[in-house]
């Protein structure tokens, strides 16, 4: 978009440009001819009166003397009544010029009456890719000799003090086209920025960083857009808030059934049915209570989360290896040396590695192997837990669904925590046939 802007601002002011430019570049040319040709003027009138002003007529040597001191490189000549040239003749047939004033072109004598004064001007007659002035002058009142005076430039003598003025003109033209972008690119900036930011303030807030504001200064209507987008994300603020407080509540009131299993566990008069009972009755309070300490987690914490996966995985790990001994399990564990932080909560991987783990106790044979792989990838992390048993269907992390008696909601729970953390939960077997489970989390 900014560039559109930056594109569509340059080409309306390069035709303002041009709409202004072509025309005084035709102006400055017609000018500059014009004032070419009335220097012919001024330099006829100039060999003019020194012809008039004489004291005595002037000799050939003293007229020629007197064009060498001119200034100008055109072509000057004086022409006397009989037909003498002297200077730089104009090239062409002279015979074929139109008379001049009150006698013919080859400067015979005049054909009646006088006229010749000081206040008369050249005649400009067109000839040979030029412009030539011709002046008619007596050399002195009384006198029956006359010159004709003529000075003769090219047309690219005429024109050759134009390329100055359109350098001038180019060089302004450039330099306003300069402050236009210039001025086109502070008008985008203004413009486009705001909405770059209301932008990236929605991939935060579609992220999960709700925190995320956008800015509401610029222009009125981007302003209002972002506005809107705060006011969204104060409602989802307090939405989730009001989810958290919900589970935690139902969280709470199932502690109270939770009080009375334990008390019926410890009834029990089977010792090994009670202490059973009593393990599954602590693993449920202490879910409780993860869920609980999940939900009342301070919102900013919650937003953008994080935790070291080297340390939750080994810790959990280790937490089932004393069930894995006593079931003639052998456990592989493969962590990296250092700390992997992960953009998800503790507990989140917690409960993931927990329902990993505890699907393979649940699910094969007592003394089935089964190996944990914690590997830093290119965009996070991998956690790969695989064993020896018969492998899963296809279907199983389908929430609710199972073939083997349980609720079905242990992948289910292990794939929601791995989108929550911007990651996958993917199925696979091992070569021998084990199930292999891959989940994947995206790095803090």
């Amino acid at each position: 978009m900014r560039r559109r802007i930056m594109l569509l601002v340059v080409t309306m002011e390069t035709l303002v440009v041009l709409a202004f430019a072509v025309p005084l570049a035709i102006l400055v040319r017609h000018t500059v001819y014009q004032d070419a040709v009335n220097s012919l003027h001024d330099e006829a009138n100039l060999i003019a009166n020194y012809l008039r002003n004489t004291t005595t007529q002037p000799t050939q040597a003293e007229i020629s003397a007197f064009l060498e001191t001119l200034p100008s490189d055109r072509d000057a000549s004086v022409q006397t009544s009989d037909g003498q040239m002297i200077g730089i003749p104009p090239p062409g047939n002279l015979s074929q010029l139109p008379s001049v004033g009150h006698f013919g072109p080859d400067g015979g004598r005049p054909d009646g009456g006088g006229g010749f004064g000081g206040g008369q001007q050249p005649a400009t007659t067109a000839w040979e890719g030029g412009q030539l002035a011709q002046l008619p002058v007596l050399a002195q009142p009384g006198s029956e000799g006359f010159y004709t005076v003529r000075v003769y430039a090219t047309d690219d003598q005429l024109h050759s003090g134009e390329t100055g003025w359109w350098l001038l003109l180019g060089a302004g033209s450039v330099a306003l086209l300069l402050l236009g972008a210039g001025a086109a690119e502070l008008l985008t900036r203004r413009l486009v920025r705001p909405l770059t930011d209301t932008a990236e303030t929605a991939h935060r807030i579609s992220s999960g960083d709700i925190s995320a504001r956008a800015p509401t200064d610029g222009p009125r209507e981007i302003a209002e857009v972002g506005r809107a987008l705060n006011r969204l994300a104060d409602r989802i603020d307090e939405l989730i808030s009001e989810e958290r407080e919900t589970v935690a509540d139902l969280s709470h009131r199932l502690r109270t059934p939770l009080t009375a299993l334990r008390l019926d566990a410890e009834a029990l008069r089977d010792p090994e049915d009670a202490e059973r009972v009593g393990l599954h009755v602590s693993a449920l309070e202490r879910m409780l209570t993860a869920v609980i300490h999940s939900a009342r987690r301070p919102q900013r914490e919650g937003r953008l989360p994080s935790c070291d996966a080297t340390a939750i995985v080994g810790g959990r790990v280790a937490f089932w290896s004393a069930l894995a001994d006593d079931q003639d399990r052998t456990t592989t564990v493969q962590l990296p040396a250092g700390p992997l932080l992960v953009r998800a909560s503790a507990e989140d991987v917690a409960v993931a590695v927990d329902a990993l783990v505890e699907n393979v106790i649940a699910h094969t044979p007592e003394g089935t192997a089964f190996t944990v792989r914690l590997t830093a990838t290119a965009t996070g992390a991998s956690l790969e837990i695989a064993d020896e048993g018969p492998g899963l269907p296809p279907d199983a992390v389908v929430r609710g669904r199972s073939d083997r008696g349980s609720s079905g909601l242990g992948l289910d729970i292990a794939r929601r925590c791995a989108e929550a953390a911007g990651g996958t939960l993917t199925l696979g077997s091992t070569p021998s046939g084990g199930a292999l489970v891959t989940l994947t989390m995206t790095a803090a």
